[in-house]
C-alpha cells in the first residue's frame, strides 16, 4: 500500500471526488448519538473522518489504515482541522481491528468502510472484525463499487481494467449476499450499480 500511496496520497482527494460517489451521503445516513464512538476502517487521508467530525460534533472517532504514506497525510489532515484531540490514528490491517489497537476497552457504535473493501484482499474477515468490535446495538456502514452490471459492457470493462491499475476489486459476492440474505432494506445502489451505500446492525440477519 505505501508504494500505492506514496505520491498518491498528494492528490488522493482532488482526484477521487471525481469518481467516489456517495461518501457525503454514507455520512450524513449515520445519525449518530451523541458521545457515539466512530471507527473508520482504511481511513487514507482522514477526509471522511475530518467531516464526521464537523457533522457530529460530540462524537469520538478512530482510524486504521495499512499504509502509513496515507496516514502522514491523514494526521496533517487533522491537525489542520484541530481535531488532533477528537480523532486517533493507528497503522494497522483491517482483519486485526479491535478496540485495543487505540489503548481502548470498550466497543465502537459505528465502523465506516469507505471504499476501502474493495482494496483490503481478506474483506470477509475485515467485516467480522468490525462486526466484533461493535456495541450490541453498533451497526457497520459501508459505501463502495458495486457490481457495475448497469453501466453496459463496455464501459463495465473498461472501469474494472482501470480500478485494477490501484488495486482495487469490485465485491460482487459482497453485495449479492446482501442481497440473498435479505440484509438489502438498508441497501441503495447508485446508477448503473456503479456503486452502494449500506447499513447493517450487529444483530442484522446478514450476519447469520
Amino acid at each position: 500500500m505505501d508504494d500505492v500511496y506514496r505520491y498518491q496520497r498528494y492528490i488522493y482527494d482532488l482526484t477521487r471526488k471525481y469518481y467516489l460517489f456517495g461518501r457525503d451521503r454514507l455520512i450524513t445516513g449515520l445519525r449518530l448519538k451523541p458521545g457515539a464512538r466512530v471507527i473508520e476502517i482504511g481511513c487514507g487521508t482522514a477526509r471522511n473522518l475530518v467531516k464526521i467530525a464537523r457533522a457530529y460534533p460530540d462524537a469520538r472517532l478512530y482510524g486504521l489504515d495499512a499504509s502509513a504514506e496515507m496516514l502522514l497525510t491523514a494526521r496533517r489532515s487533522v491537525e489542520k482541522a484541530g481535531l488532533s484531540n477528537r480523532i486517533k490514528l493507528v497503522q494497522a490491517y483491517a482483519e486485526d481491528l479491535t478496540p485495543a489497537l487505540f489503548g481502548e476497552t470498550q466497543p465502537f457504535d459505528a465502523a465506516v468502510f469507505s471504499y476501502s473493501l474493495s482494496m483490503i484482499p481478506d474483506w470477509k474477515q475485515a467485516l467480522k472484525a468490525a462486526h466484533d468490535a461493535l456495541t450490541p446495538d453498533g451497526a457497520v456502514h459501508a459505501v463502495d463499487f458495486g457490481d457495475l452490471k448497469g453501466l453496459g459492457r463496455v464501459a463495465e470493462r473498461g472501469l474494472r481494467a482501470w480500478l485494477s491499475l490501484f488495486h482495487v476489486a469490485p465485491r460482487e459476492e459482497l453485495l449479492a449476499t446482501i442481497q440473498k440474505r435479505g440484509a438489502g432494506r438498508n441497501l441503495k445502489l447508485l446508477a448503473g450499480r456503479y456503486a452502494f451505500i449500506w447499513t447493517a446492525g450487529r444483530g442484522d440477519s446478514f450476519w447469520s
